[in-house]
């Protein structure tokens, strides 16, 4: 896909700040690690998939779709042609961009709980 010289400078600025946020949100997954299960659900409410990984280990996926929209633009400037003085439009459609995000836990069973083991690391779009 081709960008506009305006377009390309908002996707490398884009990717510029999620490189500076990267570990933002591995920082807040560290942080559940030996608790309950139930700590991340009272924040984040219940888990999109629970799935069994055999004796004694879960998994916990969380799922977060992000919607933005970004605006179209529109310029334009006057021309001087054969038939006179000529107003030149030039516009870029808006588009509306969706992001999916899913965020893992691992969990162990002990004395009759789950907790928070370990966590896999979120895409970096998702950070």
């Amino acid at each position: 896909m081709f960008f506009s010289k305006g377009r390309r400078a908002l996707v490398c600025l884009a990717a510029a700040a999620a490189v500076l946020l990267a570990g933002c949100a591995s920082d807040t997954m560290k942080t559940y690690i030996g608790q309950p299960v139930e700590s991340v659900i009272i924040d984040y409410g219940p888990p999109s998939n629970v799935l069994d990984l055999g004796w004694n280990e879960r998994a916990y996926q969380w799922r977060k779709i992000s919607t933005n929209v970004v605006s179209g633009t529109s310029s334009g400037e006057i021309r001087d042609t054969r038939r006179g003085m000529r107003y030149e439009e030039y516009t870029t459609p808006g588009y509306v961009e969706e992001q999916e995000c899913f965020y893992t836990f691992y969990a162990r069973m002990q004395q009759g709980r789950w907790y928070i083991t370990n966590f896999r690391q979120p895409k970096l779009e998702c950070e």
